[in-house]
């Protein structure tokens, strides 16, 4: 005589999806009481970045980390609003190794924002080269003509590159080659005009575009302060350097 004995397994073990604890736990923020200074503990009032809030959500401490001297320009965005950010205008070759952080900061408010949509030209062959403009977003052709007339392909520029920084030294200069958006497009742009303007009210950036004119290949100092770089061995490539702040 046989006995059938039933099967046993653990309760849990079909389960698929979380349990009401753990998905109630999920779906629910953890809202920490409001700290004021009149309550707040001296060491505390010391250390916290303190904003003067009336009502709303705040979100603070956000840490912005970009590399410097790595030939891209870096970017901030917030909502449909892109801004570069000063201390990276020091990528542009004329402006390497300028320290005045005031100057920059002026500079770089006076980038405009423009959108392009595909296959539309920014800048065309022979023109006069009156911006500069930097690549925030998308994706460009730099388009010359070929041995037979025709047109050629020179190169493909993307996110934090730029085009025209020779304007910035030499005023007589032409786009040597045409720049057609590939895609969509999001840049900021430089006239000459506002150039010249912060040109005329700065010595430091006067001194330090004319010494530029005079020896491109020059020596050049830093325009940031590298949080960490590793040290230089014969034989092997540099790593850019690593800044971050707080914003």
């Amino acid at each position: 005589m046989t006995e059938t004995t039933p099967q046993t397994s653990a309760p849990n073990d079909s389960r698929l999806s979380l349990s009401t604890r753990a998905a109630r736990n999920l779906a629910t923020t953890t809202k920490t009481p409001p700290q004021m200074q009149e309550i707040t503990s001296r060491h505390l009032l010391r250390v916290l970045p303190w904003i003067e809030a009336v009502g709303g959500v705040y979100r603070v401490n956000r840490r912005l980390t970009y590399q410097v001297a790595d030939g891209r320009v870096t970017f901030v965005s917030t909502g449909a609003e892109v801004r570069v950010i000063s201390a990276e205008l020091c990528e542009l070759p004329a402006l390497r190794g300028f320290g005045d952080a005031d100057v920059l900061a002026s500079l770089a408010d006076l980038f405009t924002q423009r959108e392009y949509e595909a296959g539309q030209v920014i800048a065309a062959a022979g023109a006069p080269m009156e911006e500069v403009v930097l690549l925030a977003h998308g994706k460009v052709d730099k388009i010359g003509e070929g041995a037979y007339g025709n047109e050629t392909l020179l190169g493909v520029l993307a996110d934090g590159e730029y085009v025209g920084e020779q304007m910035l030294v030499h005023p007589e200069a032409r786009w040597e080659w045409t720049v057609r958006t590939v895609t969509p497009c999001t840049v900021l742009a430089l006239t000459r005009d506002a150039f010249e303007r912060l040109l005329a009210l700065s010595e430091s950036l006067r001194e330090h575009v004319s010494a530029y004119r005079e020896d491109p290949d020059g020596p050049v100092g830093c325009c940031t302060t590298p949080i960490s770089s590793s040290a230089s061995t014969p034989g092997r490539a540099r790593p850019p350097p690593t800044t971050s702040t707080n914003c």
